[in-house]
């Protein structure tokens, strides 16, 4: 099928780390006519692909320049396999040689779940040389990746890592999205993983199929997605292998604990929906969060191993980044899920917008 929506062009893009696909919107490219507007680079999450973002291209008003890049292993960006002992750096690397080839002097960084944690890895590596006009997380990463930690400072429940990474990766799920099934029948399809959690039941998203077909883009495999894992005695048996997706955004190899030395510090809008069950502090992919709800037998209980309080950790560090002269706004979009710009696509759009034309975005 075709999933490239009208007025939307995709080109592969070689760079110094490997060749990217970006899409584009038709007529908002430099060329004879000027420079082209102010550049929006959206980069998507995991199990997906820049497809997701053709809508809000399309609808985000001139005179911005709307791209969105493929991370490597998803889309139709080179299949290099990803080291997980540099956290997400393998994507932020891509990121910036990416920047660096389509001529990006000043960009409005646009990430979504994992590509949140990416841009902000681009940021935080990059202090006096980044070319950020401003920051949009939506539904970001934790900055202290995805399991395995307690309380706001992002704390080890075990030295290992145990409970992240590739292993808390739902068999079935990988199964499925491996063999391209693009059915509803079964729970853990890849479409009704999408109607389920990326957006906020019972709504159902336009270009659906197009979607499926993004998740079904993502490479599977121990050097793509989920990654490898490797067992441990710590509770719940498996702790965070070197490869791999998952293992990207283990904490073990994934932390972002200060902003502080970001310079100079572009303006920071925290987009997320009410009713995300994936980023969450009772999110349904954390596995102590299960432990607590008698999922997963064996759960060491609160004390030990509380369900990851993903929200108020992001919280945390936007904190400590305004308290160092950066400046944030948190926005809750009510009756959205995981992916708000799907299923509350106005609001969305106003809010972000209004972020790309406030003072602070303006002076960059």
């Amino acid at each position: 099928m075709d999933t490239l929506l009208p007025g939307i062009s995709a080109e592969r893009v070689p760079t110094s780390r490997l060749t990217v696909n970006v899409l584009a919107v038709a007529g908002r490219a430099p060329g004879p006519a000027g420079p082209g507007g102010p550049p929006v680079l959206f980069v998507h999450g995991n199990v997906s692909s820049s497809l997701f973002w053709q809508p809000m291209m399309l609808a985000l008003p001139e005179p911005y320049r709307p791209l969105a890049i493929d991370l490597r292993g998803f889309g139709d960006t080179d299949d290099e396999p990803v080291d997980a002992t540099r956290g997400v750096r393998d994507f932020s690397d891509d990121l910036a040689a990416a920047v660096e080839a389509l001529g990006l002097d000043a960009v409005h960084l646009v990430g979504w779940s994992m590509g949140g944690g990416v841009v902000l890895q681009y940021l935080v590596d990059r202090p006096g040389a980044h070319r950020v006009a401003s920051l949009t997380l939506v539904d970001p990463v934790s900055p202290f990746g995805f399991g395995g930690t307690k309380g706001t400072g992002g704390t080890l429940c075990d030295p290992s890592g145990a409970g992240s990474g590739g292993g808390g990766a739902n068999p079935e799920f990988v199964e499925r999205l491996a063999g391209k099934d693009r059915s509803g029948s079964s729970p853990l399809s890849p479409r009704n993983v999408l109607l389920a959690h990326y957006v906020k039941p019972p709504h159902v998203p336009g270009y659906l199929d197009i979607f499926v077909e993004s998740m079904l883009s993502t490479r599977t495999g121990e050097s793509w997605y989920p990654g490898d894992s490797r067992p441990v005695d710590a509770w719940p048996g498996f702790a965070p292998g070197d490869r791999g997706v998952l293992n990207t955004m283990a904490p073990t190899h994934f932390r972002i604990a200060d902003l502080s030395g970001v310079d100079p510090k572009p303006p920071v809008l925290w987009l997320r929906g009410a009713d995300d069950v994936i980023v969450s502090d009772t999110s349904l992919y954390d596995l102590a969060y299960l432990g607590s709800l008698g999922a997963i037998p064996g759960w060491p209980g609160e004390q030990a191993w509380p369900p990851q309080p993903m929200v108020a950790q992001t919280r945390a560090v936007l904190d400590g980044y305004g308290a160092a002269g950066g400046s944030f706004r948190e926005v809750v979009i009510e009756d959205a899920g995981h992916g708000p710009h799907l299923d509350q696509p106005e609001r969305f759009l106003a809010e972000l917008t209004g972020h790309l034309a406030g003072p602070e975005c303006r002076q960059r």
